[in-house]
Order: C-alpha cells, then structure tokens, then sequence
C-alpha cells in the first residue's frame, strides 16, 4: 500500500515540478499588471500577423504530413521492395537531428550558390522555407502512430474485403482507415503541436521579420529580449491555449465516436 501511494506521489510530484508549476507560472505572470495589459501584448499587428503565419504553416504542414504520415505506415508495414528498412529509419531523422541543422540545410539548399537558387519565387527567408522546415521537424508523429496500430489490426480484414471484390481505395475507405483513425487523430495532434511550437528551424529560414515571417514563437522570444515579459508570457499563453485546445478537441469527440 505504501510503496503504491509512494509511486503515485512521486510521479505526481514529478509531473507537477516538470510540467504543471512552470506553465501555472506563466499563466499566472500573464496577468501580473491585469488582463488589459495582456490583451493589448496579443492584439497588436505583429501579434496577430504571428499568429496568423504560425496557423497558415500549420494548417499546411499538418494536412501534408499527415497524407504522407499514413501512406509511409501502410509502405512500411503492408509493403515489401528495397530499401524498406532505410525508410523506416530515415522517417526517424527529424527526431534526433537539431533542427537548427535542418533549417541550416534548407539555406544551403535555396540560398546563394544553392541547388534550387534560381527559382522564380523566393523561398528563403520567406513563408515556403519555413513551411518546408516545419514540414521536416514535424515529419515523423503520424507515422510513428499508426505504424504500430497497423501491425496490431493485421490483414485478415483486408483480405477478406479484397476476396469481396473491393478495391484498393474502398478496403482502405471501409476496413483500414476505420480501424487506424485514432491513431491518425494522435498523430495529428502531435504534428499540430509541433508546427506550432516550432522555434530553431523557422528562426533559421525566416529571417524573423516582423510583420513579414515572425511566427508566435519568434515573437515570445523577441518580446523576451525587449524586456517586455509580460507580451512574452502573454503570446506563450496563446501558444498554450491552441495547444490545449487541440487536445481538448480530440478528447470531446473520441466518446461520440466510440459511442456509435
């Protein structure tokens, strides 16, 4: 009984000092000098320019990681041809490479003397390049997701659909998507979350340009080094809100799901 409250307690405790205190903190120093002052610090053009180019990324990265998230599972876990094992690796990458790296790879790539410098639109420190380092960092959740959900459902569904006559789409559209959907709306969230809050590889290609390609995290910082804390605390907390938002999405819905 001792040693199972001790547990409990002490993954509580762990959670509180790592995660729960020092975002309380932030909420809290928000409204140090009253709520005007903080919406004045979210309200203004830079702020809702930040927060209009950190949803447009989003809402483009995580539409286009999560078609290639699921078709990379089904490559991984349904298919066989060379180089699978390299796939399954490869898709890993953004998760132990910096993303300073990345972003520092996608300079080299459409900067001066790079590969695709002369394309006919800008790319660098513009939105496409921090879309694509967004992309990158953000690359892996959905695979990782469903990969293992996948495996566990096995094929005779599948099968047994294909034995009926339906086609490659419809046996995804009626037997395989259904089953891995969750797995898909996890993966999503993470992805989401990600592209928000993504800071080193963005800061590398985008110049961080107010007005122009300054996300909400390139703004929490910047607003950090002018002194002014409270913008600071303030943009986080719009940070912490979308992100709380998505999570209490996902958990409204899964129940009406399952309950049908």
């Amino acid at each position: 009984m001792i040693a199972r409250f001790s547990l409990r307690f002490g993954v509580l405790a762990y959670l509180a000092a790592i995660l729960l205190v020092p975002v309380g903190l932030v909420f809290w120093r928000t409204f140090d000098h009253g709520f005007g002052t903080a919406w004045h610090s979210v309200t203004t053009p830079d702020s809702k320019h930040a927060l209009w180019l950190t949803l447009e990324i989003a809402a483009v990265s995580v539409p286009l990681n999560t078609i290639f998230g699921v078709l990379c599972a089904l490559a991984i876990v349904r298919r066989r041809f060379p180089g699978k094992g390299l796939l399954n690796a490869v898709v890993d990458l953004p998760l132990a490479l910096s993303p300073v790296v990345a972003g520092l790879a996608i300079v080299l790539l459409y900067g001066r003397g790079g590969w695709f410098e002369s394309l006919p639109f800008d790319v660098l420190y513009a939105t496409p390049a921090m879309v694509l380092a967004t992309i990158f960092v953000s690359l892996p959740f959905v695979v990782r997701e469903v990969v293992p959900v996948l495996r566990e459902i096995g094929t005779d569904q599948e099968e047994a659909a294909a034995t009926l006559g339906a086609g490659a789409f419809a046996t995804f559209r009626r037997v395989t998507f259904p089953a891995i959907r969750w797995a898909v709306a996890y993966g999503v969230v993470l992805t989401t979350a990600r592209s928000i809050g993504e800071y080193g590889a963005v800061r590398v290609v985008s110049g961080n340009i107010e007005g122009k390609t300054q996300t909400m995290t390139l703004l929490v910082q910047d607003k950090y080094e002018q002194f002014d804390t409270t913008g600071a605390y303030a943009v986080s907390v719009v940070l912490a809100l979308i992100a709380i938002a998505t999570l209490l999405l996902m958990t409204v819905i899964r129940p009406r799901e399952e309950s049908t």
